[in-house]
């Protein structure tokens, strides 16, 4: 479109103000800092369920990237990259220890296609 960078530089700080842009990352592969693992792990609730204390239990562990509130069976997917198979049954231990879980149902990622909107294969 031909803008000047100052224009561009001005855009970009107004979409920030809104609240359009709301940060920026970098895309790192899992696999070279050795996260050689990725699940889907599905948390169902109790009926004792605590969303606040599972929240924070949850976001503590640095094993969960994503938190997502779902309906359904699960009351929460959760995307966990671990380093191992080991590491992976320590994580759902840890989080079937959480007040307020009553169990979890786990699918292994076998292969990432894409991640993102970016659509391209990996």
């Amino acid at each position: 479109m031909g803008l000047s960078a100052p224009a561009v530089h001005e855009r970009v700080g107004k979409l920030e103000s809104a609240g359009v842009i709301t940060g920026y990352t970098a895309v790192v592969d899992p696999a070279a800092v050795g996260l050689g693992v990725t699940a889907l792990v599905g948390i169902i609730d109790s009926d004792e369920n605590d969303d606040v204390g599972m929240l924070e239990a949850m976001s503590g562990l640095p094993q969960v990237q994503d938190c997502w509130r779902t309906a359904g069976t699960e009351g929460y997917v959760l995307k966990v990259r671990v380093t191992d198979i080991p590491a992976l049954e320590d994580t759902i231990n840890a989080l079937n220890r959480i007040r307020g879980v009553s169990r979890t149902r786990t699918t292994v990622v076998l292969s990432t296609k894409w991640e993102g909107r970016h659509g391209r294969a990996e």
